[in-house]
């Protein structure tokens, strides 16, 4: 990645009040690039972008909503931006059953919006469309999926997110390939870091119990998952970005950026391992019905490892000691902005 691509280019980030939108928003800043975002206002009581106070470094912060055409068009058009990083989404597989309608219309009808704002902005070079790896269809295979395997979701969000690359592929071929705009969708794993407070997932509400002094309790403790720090797929996605703007449509595709397959490993691998790191810290078989959710799931990224040279610094013990020390400092009340800044920095270095 080169720092000074990004130095004074404009970005439009949309979900830049969300956990992996409040990061990347803050490696950008951090680099020197001048970040417009527009999103929904902030998705939990506490959050990472609340926390570090993104709102003061940002160019502009529009709380807006992506199912606004017109409102997002506005936006963009006044950041003028050269990159487009998408990010707003209803982002939970559980919240995809009591809300469809709503999971359809942001995850579908969003990307629909945000790709037709670009059209009409002059200015845009490149746009990186964030979906998930659960876009695949799942067939509770042991091998990881590659970005040409089929794709499909048997919840609302997963399928939902399916959709949304299909919006994509067909917005590239039909509008953005002859524009010269380079469009790429890019899936990651479970990713984990601090300053994440979202219901039902299983980190924050580890983190929720152990402060409250309760038993976790979980629903699908086989369920196997690829994690990783948060700032593994960040990386990728923003080394993407600069092939997109300076070596064009041969990066324009759909990526993969997951961890090594040793770091797929199952959800009661990861209470263990934090219930070893806080003695007394207990977990507990929540045995009430609960809606489908896929048992199996890793990705393939050889691609990116071979054509953008990228591949994970950190391992997943690594990415949990983080997240907790995160979680640590934030409780002690230091200002969580230079502490992400250090952990950043930490990244880089390794």
């Amino acid at each position: 990645m080169n720092p000074a691509f990004w130095r004074g280019r404009s970005v439009f980030l949309t979900g830049h009040t969300g956990f992996k939108g409040g990061w990347i928003a803050l490696w950008l800043m951090y680099m020197g690039a001048k970040v417009y975002g527009y999103s929904l206002s902030l998705p939990t009581t506490k959050s990472f972008f609340s926390e570090t106070r993104l709102a003061d470094r940002l160019a502009e912060s529009v709380i807006g909503d992506i199912r606004n055409l017109s409102a997002m068009t506005e936006a963009m058009k006044r950041a003028k931006p050269s990159v487009v990083i998408h990010m707003a989404a209803q982002p939970l597989v559980r919240a995809s059953y009591l809300t469809p309608v709503e999971t359809f219309e942001t995850n579908v009808m969003g990307t629909v919006n945000l790709l037709e704002a670009a059209r009409q902005t002059e200015t845009v070079d490149a746009i990186v469309n964030i979906t998930t790896d659960k876009c695949y269809e799942n067939q509770e295979w042991i091998w990881p999926y590659r970005e040409n395997d089929r794709l499909g979701g048997h919840d609302p969000y997963s399928s939902s997110k399916a959709c949304a690359e299909f919006v994509a592929t067909t917005y590239r071929n039909s509008f953005l390939a002859e524009a010269n705009v380079n469009l790429a969708s890019v899936r990651a794993g479970n990713v984990i870091g601090g300053g994440d407070w979202a219901d039902d997932r299983l980190i924050p509400d580890f983190l929720r119990a152990l402060d409250v002094g309760q038993t976790l309790r979980i629903r699908s403790p086989n369920a196997t998952r690829p994690w990783q720090h948060v700032l593994e797929p960040l990386s990728g996605y923003l080394l993407l970005a600069e092939k997109l703007v300076n070596e064009g449509a041969g990066f324009a595709e759909g990526w993969n950026f997951g961890p090594d397959d040793c770091d797929t490993k199952p959800v009661s691998w990861i209470v263990e391992h934090l219930c070893y790191r806080f003695p007394g810290s207990k977990w507990e078989l929540d045995g009430t019905p609960q809606p489908h959710e896929a048992g199996l799931l890793k990705l393939d990224s050889s691609k990116a490892k071979s054509r953008l040279d990228w591949s994970p610094n950190w391992d997943l013990e690594t990415a949990l000691d983080k997240t907790v020390e995160w979680h640590l400092a934030w409780k002690e009340g230091i200002a969580m902005a230079d502490f992400s800044i250090q952990q950043l920095e930490s990244y880089l270095d390794t």
